[in-house]
């Protein structure tokens, strides 16, 4: 491990201060991702800025019924905090889908927004990564891919991006609340995360010295429905290989059940979580059948471009939407699900 310097922030202004002036400086939360990438020689920052002591933890209640939850709330708090479970359980199913209960302890909320887009090959500092070193190449083309993109890929990365969180918020229309060297700014956390184009070793559009410090959450809509599904190849401590996140909105009063609105988001499947758009455009105002549903999810995978030895993701992204929207419009039981053989 490199030598580096050492600083405790007292202030949020003081930490983006201490980061911003340092180009190889970095902020330091719950460290469950960078702490394992320094160990394994992935970054040497010259500067770790703690945030520990910041007065960053607390959930508060907004004037219009939403939540702020600040950026050094730890997720196993965020699953189990009654107004979370209440409003927003998708959220909680989330994050208690994510890695183990002692991470959990450990993460915090900004943190698991910024952990590293990666893949096996990234946390492999003797093959090439465009992630790592741009222009080397990237491994996984042509190497394992089980669980890669399949969705807004490029030539330079196919990595997925890990946070499950993540994907529920995106699906609730969160705001991210950063703070930089020119003040405060809130970004839709839909624009937080970046594809990677040519690119990928920016993972958001945040610049250097950036500090999140808060997520926003919006009051819960009346008489929505709403759940995290995740796919994995074992029971816990396993990225998705697919996921979905879904909010429904039905009309009660309509002849036939109807969809009034859907918040769709996938994971496991792309740079960024990422948001269906096209499913929940061809779901708006159209029957809550089953085959609304196939035929949304089947126009939002069209765009999928799987590479060899993650094909099967394109039918499971398919059938774990179909499922999940059913699920939620009480369709009862039937097989959407296929698994990969």
């Amino acid at each position: 491990m490199r030598p580096f310097d050492y600083a405790r922030a007292d202030d949020p202004a003081g930490a983006v201060a201490a980061v911003a002036e340092r180009p190889d400086a970095t902020y330091l939360a719950g460290g469950t991702n960078l702490v394992d990438h320094l160990k394994l020689g992935i970054t040497a920052p010259d500067l770790l800025v703690d945030l520990g002591r910041l007065d960053l933890a607390d959930i508060e209640e907004l004037p219009d019924g939403g939540l702020r939850v600040g950026a050094m709330v730890r997720n196993s708090d965020l699953a189990a905090d009654p107004r979370v479970r209440r409003d927003h359980p998708m959220l909680s199913r989330a994050l208690l889908s994510g890695a183990s209960g002692q991470l959990r302890n450990a993460a915090t909320t900004g943190g698991n927004l910024l952990q590293r887009t990666r893949c096996v090959y990234f946390q492999d500092p003797t093959t090439p990564c465009n992630k790592r070193a741009p222009g080397s190449g990237c491994s996984a083309l042509g190497g394992y891919t089980r669980y890669h993109a399949i969705l807004g890929a490029s030539d330079a990365c196919i990595a997925t991006h890990p946070s499950d969180m993540a994907v529920a918020l995106a699906a609730l229309d969160a705001t991210v609340v950063v703070l930089g060297a020119g003040g405060e700014t809130r970004i839709p956390v839909t624009q937080l995360h970046r594809l990677p184009g040519d690119e990928p070793e920016r993972d958001t559009v945040l610049e250097h010295g950036d500090l999140i410090t808060a997520v926003e959450l919006p009051p819960p809509a009346s008489g929505t429905r709403s759940t995290y599904r995740k796919i994995r190849d074992r029971a816990s401590f396993a990225f998705a290989l697919v996921s979905v996140a879904a909010v429904l909105d039905l009309d009660p009063d309509a002849a036939q059940p109807t969809v009034r609105s859907a918040r769709i988001a996938l994971g496991g499947v792309a740079h960024a979580p990422w948001r269906a758009r096209r499913a929940e455009q061809l779901l708006a105002g159209a029957p809550a059948t089953r085959e609304s549903f196939r035929r949304a999810a089947a126009a939002e995978l069209e765009q999928a471009r799987p590479v060899e030895g993650n094909e099967f993701k394109v039918t499971m992204a398919r059938g774990v939407m179909v499922s999940v929207l059913a699920e939620l419009a009480g369709l009862g039981e039937e097989n959407e699900e296929p698994h990969d053989e």
